[in-house]
């Protein structure tokens, strides 16, 4: 059963970028891809480098799906389930999202 933390404001995350929360003891990357209140949330951690870096990556569209581009090695990631592009075992966690009464929310 996953329960909806409060992250941040929806105003709080600029249009076309994302910031990082710390969730139930994870590190969530959450984005805002466009003006709307669509947001969706990911594992902050890169799995190629270890790092502590999504949130800041670059989100492109590619086939129609939207993508974060990790600002290390540049390995992109799907924002709706966390699929690597370029080496699907290197996938990382995504989580359900949503914007309620101006307030981003995650379920962990």
């Amino acid at each position: 059963m996953s329960h909806w933390y409060p992250v941040c404001s929806l105003e709080s995350i600029l249009p076309a970028t994302g910031v990082c929360a710390l969730v139930a003891s994870q590190q969530v990357a959450v984005f805002r891809p466009g003006e709307d209140e669509t947001v969706f949330a990911l594992s902050n951690i890169d799995p190629f480098a270890q790092a502590s870096v999504l949130s800041r990556g670059i989100i492109a569209e590619h086939q129609q799906e939207l993508w974060v581009a990790s600002p290390l090695k540049k390995q992109r990631f799907r924002l709706r389930d966390g699929l690597c592009m370029e080496e699907e075992s290197r996938s990382i966690a995504s989580y359900r999202a949503r914007v309620r009464d101006g307030q981003v929310e995650i379920a962990v």
